[in-house]
């Protein structure tokens, strides 16, 4: 016998349970009206991956007519900023613009991630590809990567190369580019900055770095480029080199910008949002400001996303395991 008193509580609670599907589907169908949505970068105010999120999140609150905040949570190669997210509310509301340093080289890199690239995430979109390029000390004397090469392999005093820190993508490209070439390299980590100053200066022989980074002295006089890492020639420098037509077989580094939110963020929330992405980096303003960052704009869909970070977890893996690098 069922008293009046729990009979209600079952009705209650059955009606509860039957209106729940009910209101995540209002939920839904109103994002995004509720709240401005919260864009997470992982890395510190005024650094790359910082500044393709001001021009993917302005353009995208101005699709989705809603605002767009940006917030820098910095701290251990982006993986504070990207722990914070996996362990957001899946609601649409929380996004990462997350790198192939946070989803494909820190699982490797470091000890205890408090996230798991794959099972704590829902791909949402690629923002786009940004390749390397090696620039090396004016007075060495080499003018190609071929050059560079013969210098290593006879003289150990130019064998240091810089980048802003271990693991970072400037630093797995030296790593690489050691064990392709089979000429062990020292790597100097800086923190304050990426070192470029230092190869300028001779007390470092060579860096990779992103395009942006080196532009000005490049044009200076005060580095000199010798190729780039993306698999074809830039737009932005049709008379510069790959790494693999300069002699590099294998050689082939691009970092990647994606956009991601958390496990369980509702389907139609992620489509349209890869669609709104998709959107936002293509429009003739935002494109414009991501390709001088020598950007290869993307747009690419879940489904790109998680190729790419197929094809680089295991990659990164093993160039970290060869190298031996390791953080905490």
């Amino acid at each position: 016998m069922i008293h009046r008193r729990e009979f209600i509580g079952v009705l209650g609670a059955t009606a509860l349970g039957a209106g729940l599907p009910g209101l995540a589907r209002s939920q839904t169908a109103a994002w995004p009206t509720a709240k401005p949505i919260n864009y997470i970068v992982p890395l510190f105010p005024g650094s790359t991956a910082d500044v393709i999120a001001r021009i993917v999140g302005q353009s995208l609150g101005e699709s989705l007519r809603q605002t767009v905040v940006i917030e820098n949570r910095v701290g251990a190669g982006g993986s504070i900023g990207a722990a914070a997210v996996a362990r957001a509310a899946p609601d649409g509301y929380t996004l990462l613009g997350g790198t192939s340093g946070t989803h494909a080289i820190n699982v490797s890199l470091y000890k205890n991630l408090p996230y798991d690239p794959i099972k704590d995430f829902e791909p949402v979109a690629v923002v786009g590809t940004l390749p390397n390029v090696l620039v090396v000390n004016p007075n060495l004397g080499v003018n190609s990567v071929a050059e560079l090469i013969a210098l290593l392999k006879r003289d150990e005093k130019a064998r240091l190369f810089s980048s802003a820190g271990v693991g970072t993508s400037p630093h797995l490209s030296g790593e690489l580019f050691s064990q392709l070439i089979g000429v062990p390299l020292t790597h100097v980590p800086y923190k304050a900055q990426s070192g470029l100053t230092d190869v300028a200066s001779g007390q470092v022989a060579m860096k990779f770095d992103q395009l942006s980074a080196t532009t000005s002295m490049v044009q200076a006089g005060k580095v000199k480029l010798l190729a780039v890492t993306s698999a074809t020639r830039l737009a932005l420098l049709p008379d510069v080199p790959t790494m693999i037509e300069a002699g590099v077989p294998g050689f082939e580094v691009s970092s990647w910008h994606a956009v991601f939110a958390p496990k369980g963020t509702p389907k139609v929330i992620v489509d349209r949002l890869a669609s709104e992405v998709a959107k936002a980096v293509n429009s003739p303003a935002a494109k414009a400001k991501l390709v001088e960052l020598g950007m290869e704009v993307s747009g690419g869909s879940p489904a790109d996303l998680s190729a790419l970070m197929a094809r680089d977890i295991p990659r990164w893996a093993e160039v970290i395991r060869t190298s031996g690098v390791k953080q905490e």
